[in-house]
């Protein structure tokens, strides 16, 4: 019971971190990293595609993304999902290509930023709070039909308590990662 059970909830949990850090390379920084594309869906072939099913994108330097289009066919069509996407950047066409400038971030925009990192790092929090719920009802049950005893409940809930407070630390270290990466001149 304890061990793969547990071996689950850590699973469960490490999912919540792994979202958490997905959103977080999805907001722009004032760094160009192809990441910032993975959100991105285009209408390419009658139906909404990610970005990397059309293009391959590559940052050749800390300012520039450049997206090259396998089928010229879809160039517009990348373009158009850029300038409706919330990534707040210019997309200009080269032939096949199409290049973005990422520019620098002002103060006020990297306020902003920071606080959308913390809200979606509170999201994540709340995920892992999420699964320690669901788990605490669980071992409660358990005790209740008499499954386990007193002391496998209190065991089980420190347990359940300490791979909650990692976590939630994991998250804590990813947003002081991030934080720093935005306030970054």
């Amino acid at each position: 019971m304890s061990d793969s059970y547990f071996k689950d909830i850590e699973s469960r949990m490490t999912k919540c971190v792994d979202a958490t850090r997905a959103d977080f390379a999805s907001i722009r920084t004032g760094r160009a990293t192809p990441a910032l594309l993975d959100r991105l869906h285009v209408d390419a072939y009658g139906q909404s595609v990610p970005v990397k099913q059309v293009a391959g994108v590559s940052a050749p330097d800390t300012r520039t993304l450049i997206i090259t289009a396998w089928d010229k066919g879809v160039v517009g069509e990348i373009k158009k999902a850029i300038e409706k996407s919330d990534l707040g950047l210019t997309p200009n066409i080269d032939g096949t290509g199409i290049r973005l400038t990422i520019p620098p971030l002002n103060e006020e925009r990297r306020k902003d930023l920071a606080k959308v990192v913390k809200k979606k790092a509170e999201d994540g929090k709340i995920a892992v709070r999420n699964v320690r719920h669901k788990a605490h009802d669980e071992i409660k049950a358990q005790l209740k039909s008499s499954d386990i005893t007193e002391d496998d409940n209190k065991r089980m809930q420190d347990t359940l308590q300490k791979l909650t407070d990692r976590y939630v630390k994991e998250i804590d270290a990813l947003v002081a990662a991030k934080e720093k990466e935005i306030m970054e001149v």
